[in-house]
Formats: structure tokens, sequence, C-alpha cells
């Protein structure tokens, strides 16, 4: 995990935000939430900020954890130019997270938990699901096609490593619709589908 950390220091200090637009599924996740009265969001790989800014606006009480500082400066900086707020972490998300039990209403992880062999993404997901309110949402997004590099090797079933490629040396674990539910046990999903940049997007509640 500490290799996913030097690489996306390395591409934040020189691409800037790399991502400005929030997910496609957000205002829809936005409505969904408010909906449901939700109010505190935790933000699992925050990254440079979209979504903190995207639900920040919307009046969300917003957390941020992601192990990149410089990713999180950027963040930070980004919110303060808009004069809004977030609490931020920075440290592995396979560490246990720092809050209590049942202190979110909703958890977001867009394009990062696959970041990691299997027992590593099982032991992130328990955290994911004591830190949740029961009934409270999540949404997940995890790359459908190995399309990051040209080349990979096999470390472990599903979970290759690119040889090249901005992401070069990151653990990669490749879900399936059918496997989902090896992982997220507990949680009951209400939808599965594919977005315009080929991620399965996983959408669900805490039992």
């Amino acid at each position: 995990m500490r290799t996913t950390t030097k690489v996306w220091d390395k591409r934040f200090k020189k691409d800037g935000k790399v991502f400005e637009q929030p997910h496609e599924d957000m205002p829809g996740i936005i409505s969904l939430l408010k909906e449901k009265g939700a109010r505190t969001v935790l933000d699992l790989g925050s990254g440079s900020g979209r979504h903190l800014v995207s639900l920040a606006r919307s009046g969300f009480s917003v957390f941020g954890l992601d192990n990149s500082l410089e990713g999180t400066r950027i963040a930070k900086n980004w919110l303060k130019h808009e004069g809004l707020s977030a609490e931020f972490h920075v440290q592995e998300m396979a560490d246990p997270l720092p809050f209590p039990d049942s202190f979110f209403d909703a958890v977001i992880s867009i394009q990062v938990i696959h970041h990691a062999r299997p027992m590593t993404i099982e032991k992130i997901v328990k955290e994911v699901a004591r830190v949740l309110k029961k009934g409270g949402f999540v949404f997940i997004t995890v790359p459908k096609e190995k399309s990051q590099a040209k080349k990979f090797v096999e470390i472990e079933p599903c979970t290759f490593i690119p040889l090249d490629g901005p992401e070069k040396g990151l653990p990669h674990y490749y879900f399936t619709p059918e496997n989902f539910d090896e992982f997220f046990v507990g949680f009951s999903f209400t939808d599965i589908h594919v977005d315009s940049t080929g991620h399965y997007c996983v959408s669900g509640f805490k039992r």
C-alpha cells in the first residue's frame, strides 16, 4: 500500500487535481441521500477532493480519507477556495478507520478499493461496515476491464500488477458481478451497472 502513496503523490504533484468532475452518478446519489435524511458522508480515497466539494456544496458533513499528502493538500485548498469545509485524515485505507462505530450515514469510494490484495480488501470492507450506520448507504466503483496497462502479472486469482502505465506496480483486484457479495458481507445491493468509463458501480445498504 505504501507504493500506492508514492505513485499518487507523484501524480498529484505532476498533474494537479487529476480528476475534477464528480462521478456521473453523484447527482442521483446526492438526491437519494437527501431523501433519506443523511448528514455524514465519508469519501474513502478522497484524492484531490472532487467528491468532497460536490457533497459539501450540497450541505453534507463530509470526511475525506486518503493516503496521499499531496492529494489532501490540493483538496484542502480547493474546499477553502470554494468556502467549504471537510474533515481530513491521511492514512492507508487498510489501517483501522479513525471513526467510531456506526458514525456515517453513507460511505463512497470511487476507483479506490481495488488497489489491494483480496485479504486487504476484506479488511477494508469490514471497517466500512463498522463505521457505517445500520441502513447506511454505500457506493463503490471498481474497474471492469484490465485497461490500466498493456502488460500485467497475475499475483493471486483476479489480482494483477500493471508492469507499465501510470499505475505501474499497484495491485489491482478485478471484481465480477458475482463476487461482490463475497466481500460485502452484511450489505444488500440495490444496483450494479457499468458507467461510461468502464467501471462497475455498486450501490447498496448495510443490513
